[in-house]
C-alpha cells in the first residue's frame, strides 16, 4: 500500500495568532501602507527596473479565489489534484475544491498569491511583490494538508504549462526528509527536479517549527528554501533555519506571529474570510514562512523578465541577499541563508 504522508500549509495559525507599475504604485492600493515587507526587500524601488511583465508564478498550495479583485484580472489557466483518488486534474484551481465547500485553512493559497502579484495600483486592497506577473492557480492541498503524490502533479502540471516560478508554502513534519532521501516519498522530489530541468524556478518555504533544517520540499535539491524575518529584519521566532544539503537558501519578510496584525504579512483572503481580528473582509495579516517564499518567487518573477535563466535567477537571488546586522551580501550562514533577499540589488545586478 502507497504510505500517505500529509504535507500541510507553512503557515502559523490561519486566522491571525491572539500598463507599466513604477515606484509609486503602491499608493494606489489603501493597504499598502502596512506592507512592510516590501519595503524591507526593496521591491518599490525595483519595479523602475522590472515588473514580472510576461512571466508566470505557480502558486501550487489549496487553490485561489478565481474571483478576488486582487487576483482575478491575472490568472492563467490552473488545476486542481485534490481529486479523492479520482482522476486529475478534476477541478480550474478554485480554492473551493470539487466539493464546492471553501475549508477555512484553504484560502492560504489565495494569500500566497496575493503576495507574490497581486494587482498593484488599482485603488483596491495591496500590491503585489510582481505586479505585472500571472498567476497560475494550482490546488494540491485540502483542509490544509496533502501528499507528496499530489503536489507533485501539481508541480508537473505547472512546468508542462509555462510557469516561469513554481511557490511551494508547504511542507511535512521534521524528519520526513529521511523518507524523502530514502527513495520512499520521491513524488515531490522527482517533480523539483523534473520542473528546474525545463527552467523553472522553485521557490519553496523552510518551515515553521525553529527546526535547523528545512522542511522537505525546500530540503530537496533544485528548491530554493526560504526562511522568514519579522518587520524589525530578524529571523522570526518560529521559523526553521537554512540548512539543506546543497545550502540553497535566503530569507524574506514572513511576520512576528506575535499577535500584532500590522506585524504580520496583510494580503489577500477568499472574500469575506477576513479574520475578526484584522478587521478586513477580503484581506488578512497572517505569518509563517509560506509568507516570506512568496516574497522570494515575486523576486524571482522579477529577474526572470528581465531575460535570465533559473540559474542566473537564483544566484541573483543569493549573490546580493544581505545578512542583517553585519550587512554582508552574498554570503551564506545557517540563521538567515545568503541574508535577507533585495529586489533593487538584484535586478541592478548585470545580466
Amino acid at each position: 500500500m502507497r504510505m500517505r504522508t500529509p504535507v500541510t500549509a507553512s503557515v502559523i495559525g490561519l486566522a491571525l495568532l491572539a500598463s507599466q507599475a513604477t515606484a509609486s504604485a503602491a499608493g494606489g492600493d489603501p493597504l499598502s501602507d502596512k506592507q512592510w515587507g516590501l519595503d524591507q526587500i526593496h521591491a518599490p524601488e525595483a519595479w523602475a527596473h522590472s515588473t514580472g511583465a510576461g512571466e508566470v508564478i505557480a502558486v501550487v498550495d489549496t487553490g485561489v479565489d478565481l474571483g478576488h479583485p486582487d487576483l482575478s484580472g491575472k490568472l492563467v489557466p490552473g488545476a486542481t489534484f485534490t481529486c479523492g483518488g479520482g482522476p486529475a486534474p478534476c477541478g480550474n484551481g478554485d480554492w473551493r475544491g470539487p466539493d464546492g465547500v471553501g475549508q477555512e485553512t484553504d484560502g492560504h493559497g489565495t494569500h500566497v498569491a496575493g503576495i507574490a502579484a497581486a494587482t498593484t495600483g488599482n485603488g483596491t486592497g495591496i500590491a503585489g511583490v510582481a505586479p505585472d506577473a500571472k498567476v497560475m492557480p494550482i490546488k494540491a492541498l485540502e483542509a490544509g494538508s496533502g501528499t507528496f503524490d499530489e503536489i507533485g502533479a501539481g508541480i508537473r502540471y505547472a512546468a508542462d504549462r509555462g510557469a516561469n516560478v513554481i511557490n511551494l508554502s508547504l511542507g511535512a513534519a521534521p524528519g520526513t526528509q529521511v523518507l524523502t532521501l530514502l527513495g520512499q516519498q520521491a513524488g515531490a522530489k522527482e517533480a523539483i527536479a523534473y520542473a528546474r530541468e525545463k527552467g523553472v524556478v522553485v521557490v519553496a518555504s523552510a518551515g515553521n517549527e525553529t527546526s535547523p533544517l528545512c522542511d522537505t520540499p525546500a530540503w530537496e535539491a533544485g528548491a530554493l528554501c526560504v526562511g522568514a524575518t519579522d518587520a524589525n529584519r530578524l529571523h522570526a521566532v518560529y521559523s526553521n533555519l537554512g540548512i539543506s544539503p546543497d545550502t540553497k537558501a535566503v530569507s524574506a519578510p514572513g511576520g512576528s506571529s506575535l499577535g500584532d496584525c500590522d506585524a504580520d504579512v496583510w494580503s489577500a483572503v477568499p472574500r469575506g474570510t477576513g479574520s475578526p481580528e484584522c478587521g478586513m473582509p477580503d484581506y488578512d495579516a497572517l505569518a509563517g514562512t509560506s509568507m516570506a517564499a512568496p516574497q522570494v518567487a515575486g523576486v524571482a518573477a522579477l529577474l526572470g523578465a528581465q531575460g535570465r535563466d533559473a540559474d542566473g535567477i537564483e544566484q541573483s537571488l543569493m549573490e546580493t541577499a544581505v545578512t542583517p546586522i553585519l550587512g554582508t551580501r552574498g554570503l551564506y550562514d545557517p540563521i538567515y541563508g545568503y541574508g535577507v533577499v533585495d529586489a533593487l540589488a538584484a535586478v541592478q545586478q548585470p545580466l
